[in-house]
């Protein structure tokens, strides 16, 4: 059975969704309505997140436009990618956009297309970017940590005065660092 799912999505709390609901509303019988305040610039978004999670092979998301799924170009194409390999429909009133179409078919595989040409200029660039800099001298990467940094923080966590925060202010060993090395060393011990 057919479910058709609503997705709606304002970026600011202040801003309302009756547009957008009475739009989806208004042309289909939804089984469920998502909503959501929150930017669309973020890719993990609690409705969007739980949207993606319930969809099941056949079913439908119908969104007002395209700009309520995703801010980007590539988190649209993302999403569009994760759609289609469940086998989802989307359908996009303001665009007059249904992945079940020829032509949303057609422009499914152009988003494709796009998002992997965006992908390998994205990877020459940066290549390009690391052998001119290789060829100044440069070898990247952030730099690497004393050793006495180190088991500064780390003495200063076994005393258990300090919080992560103030040990990290204390001796800019940053607080991923502080547990990584925690980790290594209750291995080390086992």
């Amino acid at each position: 059975m057919e479910f058709i799912y609503g997705y709606a999505r304002v970026s600011t709390q202040s801003q309302e969704l009756n547009r957008q609901l009475d739009l989806i509303k208004e042309k289909y019988t939804c089984n469920e309505l998502f909503v959501e305040k929150m930017s669309g610039k973020k890719s993990s978004r609690p409705a969007l997140d739980k949207l993606k999670n319930v969809v099941r092979e056949g079913d439908s998301v119908v969104v007002e436009s395209w700009s309520r799924l995703g801010r980007s170009t590539k988190d649209l194409f993302e999403l569009m990618d994760f759609f289609k390999a469940k086998k989802v429909r989307v359908v996009s009133l303001k665009e007059n956009f249904d992945t079940e179409t020829p032509q949303g078919r057609l422009a499914v595989g152009l988003f494709q297309l796009v998002n992997e040409f965006e992908v390998e200029l994205t990877r020459q660039r940066v290549n390009e970017g690391l052998a001119s800099a290789r060829a100044r001298g440069r070898i990247g990467g952030r730099p690497k940590i004393s050793s006495k940094k180190i088991e500064h923080a780390l003495s200063l966590y076994d005393t258990k005065k300090y919080s992560i925060k103030e040990i990290k202010e204390m001796t800019t060993v940053s607080s991923r660092t502080l547990y990584r090395y925690i980790n290594i060393r209750k291995k080390e011990t086992l």
